[in-house]
């Protein structure tokens, strides 16, 4: 379940698709329509309130694809592989960012598996760079520094696209440098690897 997406200049980027923030926004519209607003911005402290490692959800099973209700489907998870139902709001929310991060690593040590050259940082992109609470459980996650930005990554590709077209720059290489001089990253080193480890083993031995 790999794949080839050709890029620019003959480059060819190995490809997985792994679910994202669709469980989480699933979970605050349902809460938002019972009367509960929870921002962005709130999560992190929602997190806290809750155990960690508790119980985790495979984030790609199809039962969480379109489902009436998220909770009712994470609740389901957890009855057929043996776990207890998170209890609370902060204890969902904690279960689906912890289980993300998992999922994060699981493919990318099969992508260090197959590929043939070491991989020593994660660079996430796009608009899931700018969730820092995901983005330090996934360097804790992998034991490696993540780099978060830039988060309009799409429409930063497309416009230096429009710039090699029209001549004003002359390769990959100089795209590549235009990028990372204009646009600030932040950087989450890997703190808490020993718990994160042993989360992982669960996390593997509950969803094998």
């Amino acid at each position: 379940n790999f794949t080839n997406e050709g890029g620019i200049e003959g480059t060819t980027r190995f490809l997985k698709n792994i679910t994202g923030m669709w469980i989480v926004e699933n979970l605050l519209g349902e809460w938002a329509e019972r009367g509960t607003r929870y921002g962005y911005g709130d999560l992190p402290g929602l997190c806290g309130l809750a155990d960690p490692f508790a119980c985790f959800i495979d984030p790609d099973d199809p039962a969480f694809a379109h489902p009436v209700s998220m909770t009712a489907a994470i609740g389901a998870f957890c009855d057929r592989t043996g776990q207890a139902r998170p209890g609370s709001d902060a204890a969902f929310i904690r279960t689906v960012f912890e289980s993300l991060a998992l999922r994060y690593r699981e493919v990318l040590s099969q992508i260090v598996g197959i590929a043939d050259h070491p991989v020593d940082v994660l660079h996430i992109i796009g608009g899931g760079s700018r969730n820092r609470l995901l983005n330090r459980f996934t360097a804790n996650a992998i034991g490696k520094t993540v780099v978060a930005g830039p988060a309009e990554a799409t429409a930063v590709g497309n416009l230096m696209l429009q710039a090699y077209a029209a001549g004003f720059v002359r390769d990959l290489p100089e795209i590549r440098s235009v990028i990372g001089q204009s646009f600030e990253t932040e950087v989450f080193t890997p703190g808490d690897t020993a718990a994160w480890r042993d989360g992982y083993k669960k996390y593997k031995e509950l969803l094998r």
